[in-house]
């Protein structure tokens, strides 16, 4: 199953969340959805607390807070997971915000996860450790996060996730110990 979000703010992207976890959590609902949320392609004025990236994070809690609820019977068998389609610059352009770049990060959450902790092999954001000399560098290919939640949730192989789900993707391997 697959959403967009319709309208502007927080409140829309709350109905947003609402209306697929009230979709999953019924029975014989789907076990996976897709959920897009539009807007994150900023360049400028981003802010800090108060700017137009902490509204945009604001909305996607209150998609987590709907989650949670309306799943609250469920919980425990529930992943969530964030990705982005780019990553960013580390550091901030002439405009007050930040463009496109290589490395990212992927949020999951969840009663199914097993979480308290930030997986990853810090590159740092010292100029000899940026990737092209501008942006953070990718160390986990996000394929790999996306085939352990399905080894461990699904019970799909390895082999079916490298040939029918990410098709030419043998050489990723599941990420393991995401699940609890």
């Amino acid at each position: 199953m697959r959403w967009r979000r319709a309208g502007r703010g927080a409140g829309s992207l709350r109905g947003l969340g609402e209306a697929a976890a009230r979709l999953i959590a019924a029975d014989g609902g789907p076990r996976i959805a897709a959920l897009a949320l539009d807007g994150w392609d900023t360049h400028a004025n981003e802010g800090g607390a108060t700017g137009r990236l902490a509204g945009l994070l604001g909305g996607l809690d209150s998609v987590y807070a709907a989650f949670a609820e309306i799943l609250a019977p469920r919980w425990a068998d529930t992943a969530i997971l964030v990705v982005t389609e780019f990553g960013r610059t580390a550091r901030v352009n002439g405009t007050t915000g930040i463009d496109h770049g290589t490395g990212t990060v992927a949020f999951l959450l969840g009663g199914a996860v097993r979480g308290g902790r930030v997986l990853a092999d810090w590159p740092g954001l010292g100029s000899g450790r940026l990737h092209e000399g501008r942006d953070l560098a990718p160390v986990t290919d996000l394929r790999a996060v996306a085939k352990g939640l399905a080894v461990d949730l699904f019970g799909l192989s390895p082999l079916v996730l490298a040939r029918s789900v990410f098709p030419g993707s043998e050489a990723v391997r599941p990420l393991g110990g995401l699940v609890a």
